[in-house]
Parts: structure tokens; C-alpha cells; sequence
């Protein structure tokens, strides 16, 4: 027993010896895992303030997200339920016995006024995109020095030429003169024939008093017909002055449609209710803001910025002087002569592909100039809130999306009384048709456009605009997102500006080099850059 507990505690010493010498031997791991161990006791309260950092960021990361979010999706349900149509109010049906007794147009969607900002005015708040619109200013900028330049070598003197800014605005007082009795007739005659038509509905005066109101219409349709058509052939106007003329002919005789559209139909339908005329005040109001849907009131700001405002018409005046320069520096000396050349192929394609860069800025110019500066800065002194002038229509990949967003504001008017009341004429079906009847009106009205500023008739618009145009509509349709097909847009529009600018502007010195020997319909009519060789 004694000899075996004995080997038992002399087996436990040398265990335990073996264990005391063990650090020893591995000393240097035991030291570099107690300085680890120290390190780690170092580094804890580092690492775990760091972490408790982090989570107070992703918290706070994670309430502005939401806040944000929540905000857009509250604006889009507000959107959604103003622009949801009222079912206890009907569209206004064409007053007659026939009609009376078949079932009202639906009002489908009806143009929602709210207050918003336009896109460009957002997008200029990100510094990426300012910084394209420094690149445009320093475009500016060399064409100004180009111009200097070639003047000091030409001429021996720095001298900015206006030859073309001051033709092409020749003779302004005399259009704007041409304005004032069709502004007063856009005025007086649709208001007084609506206020004729609101009175008792019954008996002869009523009678008499919508002959009256008719022959109201008539005389104020006549005189925005003929009177600046006269003036502009009578008195010869160049171009710039006659654009002030057809705009404002076609934007008065688009707002007296929808003027008389939006009120006269509930007029008629109100017999012995006593229905009111809307105030002189909106009618006026209406008349000047930019929009072509006439509301009786509008979502309005609640100051005007007197800088926003100067700021857009400086920037409109700048795109006046800009494409000036484009025409005359890219333009002139390669259409002026070339009708002096014999007619080839290669030379037109050569011309077509020369005019799509020139084009192609002609089109951004007049788009910024005029759907963004113009009608800016008229809503900015109006306080007219709502500025949704156009969208994104350079991100479109198909071209019934760029229709729709190139030019919201007569957009708004196609749909609302030539593409929804073609449906409703159609009882709904043939939605094809009331398309194709938009394409119609729309093509006509920019060929006639052209042909009044050009003082010339050369379809090529209506053929772009129309044909091509209609086709690429059904073609180019918007189940295509993918960026290939902005690419294919962008093509396109590059190309028809290419035409538009080529044939027009041969056409124009066509017309300068070989004048008519003899006037007769089928001349004015034949374009005049077909046969022309000097």
C-alpha cells in the first residue's frame, strides 16, 4: 500500500513539475498571448464605441430615408387624389337634341393643377448637371471669340456683327402694333358671347342673343385669321417678327377654344339654374398665364421672384443671340451658295449630315428658350404655381413618350379636346382614329407655322411630322425602355433636324436667287430648290 501511494505522489510531482516547467518552454507564445490579451483589453472600449458610432449613423441614415420616402409617397397619393375625377360632376356635353339623349362623355383624366417646380429648376440644384449647362455658356463663349477672331483677320477690327439677329427682327413695332386688336378681340368677343349665352335661356331674346354671340365668334375668328396674315404678306415681315404673329394667333385662338369649351357646355345644361358667368378677372388671368386649360382658379405662389424673372429673359435673350450664331457661323456659308452648285446626291446627303449638328442645338435652344425661360418667367410675375411646362422627355425611348413630354402644355390641349372628345364622338372606340386625329391636327398646325414664318409652302414638317412621325409613334411604342432605344430616339431626332434645317434653308436662298417670272399656284407651290441652278 505504502510503496503504491508513494509512486502515486512522485507521479503527481512529476506531472505538476512538467506542468511549472511547460511555461518555460513556451514562454514566448504564453507572452504573446498575454500581450494579445492586453491589446484585446486596449482595443475593447475603442471597438465598441466605434460600433455603437456606426449604429447611431445607420440610425439616423435610416430616419432620413424614411422621412424622404414617406414624403414622396404622401405627395403621390396627394396627386393621385386630386387628379381623381369627381364622379359626381359630368364632362360637358355639345349642347343639342340628338345628343341630349345619348349617354355624356366620361371625364377620364382631367388636367390637375398643383403647384410644382419645373424639372430643369431641380435638376440645376445638382452640380453635375450645371456643370452641361456651363458647357453650353462656354459654347457661347467661343462663338463669340470665333466670331471676333475672324473679324479682326477679315477686316482689320474687333466688331460683333448683328446682321442676321437685326433682319430677322425687322419691323417688330409694326407686329407688335398688329397684336393689339387681336389681343382686344381675344378679350371681348368669346367673354361677351358667353356672357349672351348665360342669360335666360328662353323665348326670341335668347335666340337673337346667340346669333348675337355667334356673330361674335365669327368676327373674332376672322380677325385672327386674316388680320396677321395680311400684315405679314402685305408689309413683308422677316421671320422673327412673324413668329411674334402666328404664336400669338395660334395661342389666342387655342385658349378661346378652351375657354369657350370649359364653360359653354355647362352654360347650356344650367337652364333655369341660374348658372353665373366666370369673372372677367380669370378670363384675363387666363389669357397671360402659361397654360392652355382654362380654370377658373389656379394653384398660385405666394410671391414673385423679380431675379427668377430677369434671370429667365436674360437666358432667352442669350438663346436668341446663340442661335444666331449657330445660323450664321454654321449655316449661311455652306447653304448660301449652294444653289449656284449643280444638284447631286452627294452633295444633299453631305448637307443633311452637315445641318444635324447646327439642328440638333436649334431644337435644345428653342426648347430651353421658350418652354423653360419663356413661360418661367411669365408664371414667376403671374404666381402661376404650376410649372410642369414639359418632362423628361430626353430619357424617352420611344416617340409616343417624347410626344407626350416635349411640350406638356399643348399636350394637355391635344388630349383634352381633340384626342378624348374624338373618343367620345366615337363612343369610346377607335382609339386608333382619335390618335391619328391628334397627328392630323398637330402636323397641319406646325406645317402652317413653317409656311407663315418662311413665307413659304414646303411640306417637309408635315411629311416629318406626320408620316415618319405617325409611324415611329406606333412603332417606337413604350414597352421599349431599354437605353438602345433612347439611343434610336436620339438618332431619329438627330437626322430630322438635319433635314428640317437642310432643305429649308436651301429652299429659302432657292427662293432669293430665282425669283418667279410669272405668278401662277402651281409656282408658289413647286419648291423652288429643285430647279434653282445658277
Amino acid at each position: 500500500m505504502e510503496p503504491r501511494a508513494a509512486r502515486r505522489l512522485r507521479r503527481r510531482e512529476r506531472l505538476g513539475g512538467d506542468q511549472k516547467d511547460q511555461p518555460s518552454r513556451e514562454g514566448e507564445p504564453r507572452s504573446g498571448s498575454a500581450a494579445g490579451g492586453n491589446t484585446e483589453t486596449h482595443r475593447g472600449p475603442d471597438l465598441v464605441q466605434w460600433t455603437r458610432h456606426m449604429q447611431a449613423v445607420k440610425a439616423q441614415l435610416l430616419e432620413q430615408a424614411q422621412g424622404q420616402l414617406t414624403e414622396l409617397l404622401d405627395r403621390a397619393i396627394r396627386e393621385a387624389v386630386q387628379s381623381y375625377p369627381p364622379q359626381d360632376r359630368p364632362v360637358p356635353s355639345i349642347p343639342s337634341d340628338s345628343l341630349s339623349r345619348t349617354r355624356e362623355p366620361s371625364l377620364g383624366k382631367r388636367k390637375v393643377f398643383i403647384i410644382r417646380k419645373s424639372l430643369l429648376d431641380e435638376l440645376m440644384e445638382v452640380q453635375h448637371f450645371r456643370t452641361i449647362y456651363h458647357m453650353f455658356i462656354a459654347g457661347l463663349c467661343v462663338f463669340i471669340i470665333t466670331t471676333l477672331a475672324i473679324d479682326f483677320i477679315d477686316e482689320g477690327r474687333l466688331m460683333l456683327e448683328f446682321d442676321l439677329l437685326i433682319f430677322s427682327f425687322g419691323q417688330l413695332p409694326l407686329a407688335l402694333v398688329t397684336w393689339v386688336p387681336m389681343f382686344l378681340s381675344t378679350l371681348l368677343a368669346p367673354y361677351q358671347a358667353l356672357r349672351l349665352w348665360v342669360r335666360s335661356q328662353a323665348g326670341v331674346a335668347w335666340t337673337l342673343r346667340v346669333g348675337l354671340g355667334c356673330l361674335l365668334l365669327a368676327a373674332h375668328t376672322a380677325v385672327l385669321g386674316i388680320l396677321p396674315v395680311h400684315v405679314a404678306v402685305e408689309y413683308e415681315l422677316p421671320p422673327a417678327s412673324r413668329c411674334v404673329l402666328v404664336f400669338e394667333q395660334v395661342r389666342f385662338l387655342m385658349k378661346s377654344y378652351s375657354f369657350l369649351r370649359e364653360t359653354v357646355p355647362a352654360t347650356l345644361r344650367a337652364t333655369g339654374e341660374g348658372i353665373r358667368a366666370p369673372s372677367f378677372s380669370s378670363y384675363l388671368y387666363f389669357l397671360f398665364c402659361p397654360t392652355l386649360i382654362y380654370r377658373e382658379t389656379y394653384p398660385r405662389t405666394p410671391s414673385i421672384r423679380w431675379n427668377y424673372v430677369a434671370k429667365n429673359f436674360a437666358q432667352a435673350l442669350g438663346c436668341v443671340l446663340y442661335a444666331c450664331f449657330i445660323l450664321s457661323r454654321l449655316c449661311v456659308p455652306i447653304f448660301a451658295n449652294m444653289s449656284r452648285e449643280p444638284f447631286s446626291t452627294r452633295a444633299l446627303v453631305l448637307s443633311i449630315m452637315h445641318a444635324t449638328l447646327p439642328g440638333i442645338f436649334m431644337l435644345l435652344l428653342i426648347f430651353f428658350a421658350f418652354l423653360h425661360c419663356w413661360l418661367n418667367a411669365f408664371a414667376e410675375m403671374l404666381r402661376f404655381g404650376d410649372r410642369m411646362f414639359y418632362r423628361d422627355w430626353w430619357n424617352s425611348t420611344s416617340f409616343s413618350n417624347y410626344y407626350r413630354t416635349w411640350n406638356v402644355v399643348v399636350h394637355d390641349w391635344l388630349y383634352s379636346y381633340v384626342y378624348q372628345d374624338g373618343l367620345w364622338l366615337l363612343s369610346g372606340r377607335a382609339r386608333g382614329a382619335a390618335m391619328l386625329g391628334v397627328f392630323l391636327v398637330s402636323a397641319v398646325v406646325h406645317e402652317y407655322i413653317f409656311c407663315f414664318v418662311l413665307g413659304f409652302f414646303y411640306p417637309v414638317m408635315l411629311m416629318l411630322f406626320l408620316v415618319i412621325g405617325g409611324l415611329l409613334n406606333f412603332m417606337m411604342h413604350d414597352q421599349h425602355t431599354g437605353p438602345a432605344w433612347n439611343v434610336l430616339m436620339w438618332t431619329m431626332l438627330f437626322l430630322g433636324q438635319g433635314i428640317q434645317v437642310s432643305l429649308y434653308c436651301q429652299e429659302w436662298y432657292a427662293r432669293r436667287h430665282c425669283p418667279l417670272t410669272q405668278t401662277t399656284f402651281w409656282a408658289l407651290m413647286t419648291p423652288r430648290s429643285w430647279s434653282c441652278h445658277i
